[in-house]
């Protein structure tokens, strides 16, 4: 009788007309409904004046940390309370992996993401830290809860591949961000955290804090003399801050549909996961996530839906992000062009010199 329910949920969310369709939060229409106020948000503003936030707020929830202390040893159970985690990889690894190619153009043989430094916020056992690992990053999982984080080390020990690629720390986000130099990462995941935080806020600002910009080199006019009045000039290099850093973001919905499949299905009638694991008040839309990112410093590049399918286990891409979704922001750079007003200034100064 439940997979018969269950697949009738699944059915009514594929159809056009399905259950839930009027809380359908697609890509395109969030494109076409931002309001004229985002649009306003001068690009950075919030992650470098609120930095000083990180001490007065948490993230942390106590009642979260509770529900997953009591899950510590189950991280690696692949038929378990996080056997959808562990299927979700088939996702959310290559959602990262890519959008990471794509960013830094990278790639290696057996180590697409060789080089770059990645933070997987909320890592809990391990589950996705790990997998990122093996393709060649460096990578520090961080969780509040310090027996998630034995399992993880004592897992990734297993493996001699992991032991220089990845660590772990017990820690919160807003912690970490006190300790670590202003853009220490390319790239923080927080898949299946945001929905348990207690402050979204702090989380974004925190997160912006440890992303860093990647140095391109825009050209600069230098005069090979000063005081002629016509000389020859030479083009040199300088580094300019661009788009960098990477966050990547997997987390439910708030839609009656996600109530429905989310929480009295997967967790009261399937039992998928425990019950209580999710708090429905707790879920953000696309919509309002990507306004809190673009407040921060952030832009978002993409959001794509995810579904999954209790009967197979699996996930599987899907046009609608009416339950769960993956999204890919990228951090904004700070200044514009920082070095054009000097290169204007120069060529003013010259044209100026050879009318004299």
């Amino acid at each position: 009788m439940y997979c018969k329910n269950a697949g009738r949920l699944l059915h009514g969310l594929r159809c056009p007309g399905g259950a839930g369709s009027a809380n359908l939060c697609s890509w395109a229409v969030r494109q076409q409904t931002r309001g004229a106020q985002d649009l306003q948000i001068t690009p950075g503003t919030r992650c470098q004046n609120q930095s000083v936030r990180f001490a007065s707020h948490s993230t942390l929830d106590p009642g979260e940390m509770k529900k997953f202390q009591s899950l510590a040893s189950q991280w690696w159970d692949l038929q378990g309370a996080f056997a959808a985690l562990h299927s979700m990889n088939d996702l959310r690894v290559p959602f990262v992996r890519d959008n990471l190619l794509n960013v830094h153009g990278r790639r290696q043989w057996g180590g697409p993401l060789a080089g770059l430094r990645i933070l997987d916020v909320g890592c809990g056992g391990g589950v996705l830290t790990e997998p990122l690992g093996r393709m060649g990053a460096d990578v520090l999982g961080v969780d509040p809860v310090g027996d998630s984080v034995r399992t993880a080390e004592l897992h990734a020990s297993i493996d001699p591949a992991l032991r220089q690629r990845v660590a772990y720390r017990s820690c919160t986000a807003e912690e970490l961000s006190e300790g670590e130099a202003p853009g220490a990462f390319d790239a923080v995941v927080a898949s299946e955290v945001v929905e348990h935080l207690a402050d979204l806020d702090t989380f974004a600002n925190c997160c912006c804090h440890l992303l860093k910009l990647i140095p391109t080199e825009n050209p600069v006019v230098v005069p090979l003399c000063e005081m002629a009045p016509i000389c020859l000039t030479q083009i040199v290099p300088r580094p300019s801050a661009q788009p960098g850093g990477s966050l990547f973001i997997t987390t439910i919905n708030k839609t009656n549909l996600s109530y429905v499949l989310g929480i009295v299905a997967a967790e009261r009638v399937l039992r998928i996961v425990p019950r209580g694991t999710h708090d429905w008040d707790k879920f953000v839309s696309p919509v309002e996530l990507e306004r809190l990112l673009e407040a921060t410093g952030f832009y978002v590049e993409t959001v794509r839906g995810m579904l999954y399918n209790p009967l197979s286990g699996a996930w599987s891409w899907t046009q609608s992000t009416a339950i769960n979704y993956a999204l890919h922001a990228v951090k904004r750079k700070e200044d514009p062009q920082p070095h054009r007003a000097s290169v204007e200034d120069q060529a003013e100064a010259m044209s100026q010199a050879g009318h004299a």
